[in-house]
């Protein structure tokens, strides 16, 4: 049986991503389509603000309005799974 990588990420809540909001801690998070990247390395989210989109959410319902597709997340590391 092939387990794909999504399955072995680990599952976090809205609150714990919400601290990885670039202030709190080190750690710059953003989640799209229920999977949670680490967007840290990038100077584009530096202090946790990306234009008008802010770290530590999930940011599924903006990327429409974004001028990048969802591959834009295809740069950063999956480190976890959103969840309710």
């Amino acid at each position: 049986m092939n387990v794909g990588k999504e399955d072995t990420l680990k599952e976090y809540t809205r609150s714990q991503l919400a601290l990885r909001n670039g202030s709190d801690r080190d750690e710059i998070w953003c989640a799209y389509q229920g999977i949670i990247y680490d967007v840290s390395p990038s100077r584009l989210w530096r202090n946790g603000k990306h234009y008008e989109h802010w770290a530590g959410q999930d940011l599924t319902d903006e990327l429409p309005d974004a001028p990048h597709g969802e591959w834009v997340f295809g740069r950063f590391k999956p480190v976890g799974k959103l969840i309710s």
